[in-house]
């Protein structure tokens, strides 16, 4: 793990296009995610992370051709998921650029999917995207972007997954996503000290408050965000200045 937080806008796309809503519901578009990522790079971003969030409800895999052009115009990390399904899938999408592959529903209707993608690509290369959400005793795992329940406890679901050879969790807040009320600080320390591989926190994300407090109270590596990016309320490069002093970021270029 670095000594570095990771700031990481996120492009949740369907058909093409940059989209956010509540709670995976009522999406709105947010525009060419192209030209979105080149901004968020340019404004100091860490990490990009490419979801197609409709893939694997519609049984399709991300879209090859938007990958291979965001990946060109790229010299940060950049993460892809959605409809992965196979190691031939995760292999496509590496050839066409993408630095590391995100799992989520594949993966817990097959966990052994985890170890076939790791082992050939590195762990380095293995995201597992887990979106969880409160449940009576601790959280449930949720599938299909946010629609099915799997009834599998999200904790014990991210133990398994580090040790069939996840790289890295992206914890997903079902609770929180897209309300800007902040991370889930319980869930995210909860992973963060359950496992050793870093945990990328993702849903709520308000402000430099909000990121202080997952960075620093929820033990997170890294965090996620879209709306407050997206939506122009902050840049990157303005989130890093205030939260310079507070936790330790890679101060923008």
């Amino acid at each position: 793990m670095g000594l570095c937080h990771r700031i990481i806008p996120c492009l949740d796309v369907a058909d093409g296009q940059t989209v956010k809503g509540i709670k995976f519901q009522n999406l709105r578009a947010m525009g060419d995610p192209v030209e979105l990522g080149l901004m968020y790079q340019r404004q100091g971003a860490d990490e990009l992370m490419f979801l197609d969030i409709s893939a694997s409800n519609e049984g399709r895999i991300t879209m090859l051709s938007v990958v291979e052009r965001v990946a060109d115009n790229l010299s940060i990390p950049f993460s892809v998921g959605g409809g992965v399904n196979s190691l031939e899938t995760a292999q496509r999408l590496l050839r066409c650029g993408a630095d590391k592959i995100s799992i989520n529903t594949a993966a817990v209707e097959r966990p052994d999917l985890i170890r076939e993608i790791a082992q050939p690509c590195g762990s380095q290369c293995c995201i597992v995207a887990i979106d969880a959400r409160r449940a009576a005793n601790g959280w449930e795992v949720l599938t299909h972007g946010g629609r099915r329940s799997s009834g599998r406890d999200a904790l014990e679901w991210g133990r398994q997954a580090a040790d069939l050879g996840a790289g890295e969790i992206l914890l997903t807040s079902w609770d929180q996503d897209g309300t800007r009320a902040g991370f889930d600080l319980e869930l995210t320390r909860a992973f963060a000290e359950a496992l050793t591989i870093p945990i990328i926190a993702s849903g709520g994300g308000s402000g430099p408050d909000s990121f202080a407090d997952v960075f620093r109270l929820g033990k997170a590596d890294a965090a996620l965000a879209a709306s407050i990016f997206h939506e122009g309320e902050w840049t990157v490069r303005a989130l890093k200045e205030r939260l310079a002093g507070k936790v330790s970021v890679r101060y923008p270029c």
